[in-house]
């Protein structure tokens, strides 16, 4: 194929690097990695646009925004992404720590990234109410709150149509299962498309 024919096609969009940051949700916790949803995710980005987009899975299970923002500097000189998705926050909900703390991380995640010119999606987290529904509450309005200041997409909850159904969890009840992976990408890759 020549080179110069993809500039006549439509549907060619020029090669991106996608990086995703996130926990053990995106780290495929509790299975091989080809099954979770940033493998599939590749996958369908290569049905779509053959040999166009890479995908770089920088998600660590346990991880918190702190390590995150700990580690964002060199993976961005590292894999220079176009696009960041950023998945997290949950480890730090389920630990306590304090929502204005969560939203100052992600907010330096997101300037980090923005600063290398980088697209950033943000795909937001809901937590048990353990912690009571004021500290819940506090919690899923960071995500609203750092998505309009930066003026970012967000996805406002991550496991929708996921969350509460036992058949699509793990034992644990905590991480998806292989079963909920697909839904994990459909729920994300209108907002990730997007930002291509």
């Amino acid at each position: 194929m020549c080179v110069g024919c993809l500039c006549l096609s439509p549907m060619a969009v020029s090669a991106k690097t996608i990086m995703v940051l996130g926990d053990s949700i995106s780290a495929a916790y509790g299975m091989n990695p080809e099954q979770g949803w940033v493998s599939l995710l590749q996958k369908r980005l290569n049905q779509q646009y053959p040999k166009q987009h890479k995908v770089v899975n920088a998600s660590v299970s346990g991880e918190t925004t702190s390590g995150a923002l700990a580690r964002l500097p060199k993976l961005l000189t590292t894999y220079r992404p176009d696009v960041v998705v950023i998945e997290l926050g949950g480890n730090d909900g389920l630990r306590g720590q304090p929502p204005q703390m969560i939203a100052k991380n992600l907010g330096q995640l997101i300037q980090h990234s923005q600063k290398t010119r980088a697209k950033v999606v943000l795909l937001g987290m809901k937590i048990p109410p353990n912690y009571g529904s004021a500290y819940s509450q506090a919690f899923e309005k960071n995500y609203r709150v750092v998505s309009q200041q930066y003026k970012i997409p967000l996805l406002p909850f991550f496991l929708q149509r996921i969350a509460g159904n036992a058949q699509l969890m793990q034992q644990d009840q905590i991480h998806p299962n292989v079963k909920a992976q697909p839904i994990l990408l459909a729920n994300a890759y209108p907002y990730i498309k997007g930002a291509l």
